[in-house]
């Protein structure tokens, strides 16, 4: 089995409904089990243009399945939920990232890992730290050294709303 953290985003179509059962979808995946998820964060959308607020999450799963088989997984299940791939960082029902896999550092023309813009997002590190605080990326930096330095902005917590499985 491998770790993998996923980053879940939301701004179009009931977003915090679809993070939701994006969990559920991810936990069903054969071959994957969802171990750990943040609490739910809106946050203001980066992007083209006015968009709607996220909702945001980060999950922790373990897997069997290998890196580019999860990533074709997790755009199998963005598709499911209507996801289209029109405008670059447009708004969107559904948006999953595969962040971190195991301790891996990989870069092909479909999948980069660790994800690249993971350290200058703060709806990915505030809850990748709240299920992962001593969490250490491949090249040595603690995650918590990454959020010190990142400020939470528009970022909040989702009262009411939690994503934990």
């Amino acid at each position: 089995m491998s770790c993998a953290y996923i980053a879940l985003g939301s701004n179009l179509d009931k977003p915090q409904q679809q993070v939701l059962q994006a969990l559920q979808d991810l936990d069903a995946l054969p071959g994957c089990s969802v171990q750990d998820t943040s609490p739910l964060y809106t946050s203001a959308a980066v992007g083209p243009g006015a968009q709607p607020d996220y909702v945001n999450a980060v999950t922790q799963i373990d897997t069997t399945l290998a890196p580019h088989a999860l990533l074709s997984s997790l755009q199998a299940i963005e598709d499911s939920h209507g996801r289209r791939r029109e405008v670059r960082w447009g708004a969107r029902t559904l948006d999953l990232d595969l962040l971190l896999y195991d301790a891996i550092t990989l870069q092909t023309a479909q999948l980069e890992i660790p994800h690249p813009r993971l350290q200058d997002r703060n709806f990915v590190l505030y809850p990748l730290h709240d299920i992962s605080p001593t969490l250490t990326l491949p090249c040595g930096t603690p995650i918590a050294s990454l959020l010190a330095r990142c400020p939470r902005d528009s970022l909040r917590l989702l009262t009411g709303g939690t994503g934990a499985a």
